[in-house]
């Protein structure tokens, strides 16, 4: 049985896990800045096509003690590598190391390198490989001198979906947009709304999970092109994943004061295959309105990262209480923002927040209503 190491943004693990267990993996572990499980090879690719929160889906090759560049070097060539890796694959290496005695990256890279050299050379009889052909990512992890060597399945990133070609200043990461909307107890029911909508990613992210569509359906992953998985794994995983959608009539919607901004959002939305559930339109945020009893309002504004940018965003906080307080007393609203006085310019204190990375600024989830 293989093992999975899925790394997530913190504060996203135990969604992550529940994705995971709703999949059917065996042994959910989770842990800070990432979740452990383990499945069939096939699951490489249900995993890939299905994960909505996770950052991407790691082989674990092998896990050993590292206290030293011998121990690193021992542990790595103890990998079998030649069943995964033909004599023309091209290898790099990347990974961290946190609290460990072997702290210099770069050199742990050389080593781990060097020791599948040595064994790949003792397999093909080669001296030198060409590293010509299809790409197999190492990486690896060290983590108080215990060391995770793993093939990544996925190539780019998961949050990278395939519908977002371009957008706007400060784009929202999909896997984060995706997380708010499950966060917000989005089910597909009631209307639900974005008025700082940007390229979109939130009103999208909605229209897929209302859908229960497999965001990873429209992109390609590494590990299609391995020798040692069968094709037929990733096709069979779409064929799942498809069966599973639903199909129904959903109230989405996302306003922008920037023409262009909605423009690119309306087109992200028909790459993404939900622009006959999504709708976007130039909108101011104070004249928001909705009438229905209940509703989720899930939103990203301009956290305001310089002086006068901060004193502007204090000004859309508070308008956006106003709106808020227009809203009938059941919806659910959820804000991100790095913003240390959101609270006290927005005009209420939240019932819950929860600690979320935007990237690598560091924000509270403003949560209101029954969440």
């Amino acid at each position: 049985m293989a093992k999975f190491l899925i790394p997530c943004l913190l504060g996203l693990e135990k969604l992550v896990g529940d994705e995971v267990k709703r999949l059917g993996l065996q042994d959910v572990q989770v842990e800070n800045g990432r979740v452990l499980c383990r499945g069939s090879e096939a699951d490489i690719a249900r995993l890939n096509i299905n994960l909505r929160c996770g950052a991407r889906v790691l082989l674990v090759l092998g896990e050993f003690p590292a206290h030293s560049f011998e121990e690193l070097f021992q542990g790595t060539r103890a990998i079998a590598w030649e069943d995964y890796l033909p004599r023309d694959a091209a290898f790099p290496v990347k990974g961290y190391s946190i609290s460990s005695q072997l702290h210099a990256v770069s050199a742990c890279q050389s080593i781990i390198k060097k020791a599948m050299v040595e064994r790949l050379k003792s397999h093909y009889g080669m001296e030198q490989f060409p590293e010509s052909g299809i790409k197999y990512q190492v990486r690896f992890s060290l983590f108080k001198d215990q060391a995770a060597i793993c093939l990544d399945t996925s190539g780019e990133g998961l949050y990278k979906r395939g519908y977002r070609a371009v957008g706007v200043e400060a784009p929202l990461r999909e896997t984060l947009a995706a997380a708010m909307v499950i966060l917000s107890r989005y089910r597909g029911r009631d209307p639900f709304c974005d008025p700082f909508c940007g390229s979109g990613t939130i009103p999208i992210e909605a229209a897929l999970i209302a859908k229960n569509r497999a965001p990873g359906l429209d992109r390609s992953f590494d590990a299609q092109k391995w020798a040692f998985l069968t094709a037929n794994i990733w096709l069979d995983a779409a064929d799942e994943a498809m069966d599973k959608e639903f199909h129904g009539s959903y109230d989405i919607w996302g306003g922008d004061v920037n023409p262009k901004a909605v423009a690119i959002a309306k087109d992200n939305a028909r790459k993404a295959g939900v622009d006959d559930i999504v709708r976007f339109d130039v909108a101011d945020m104070k004249t928001f309105r909705r009438q229905s009893e209940y509703g989720q309002l899930v939103t990203n504004p301009p956290y305001g990262e310089r002086l006068m940018e901060k004193q502007e965003a204090e000004e859309l906080y508070r308008e956006l209480g106003k709106v808020w307080k227009q809203l009938p007393p059941k919806w659910r609203t959820l804000v991100l923002s790095s913003h240390t006085e959101f609270e006290r310019t927005f005009g209420r204190t939240a019932d819950k927040k929860r600690k979320l990375y935007n990237g690598m600024i560091k924000c509270d989830l403003f949560m209101y209503g029954n969440v």
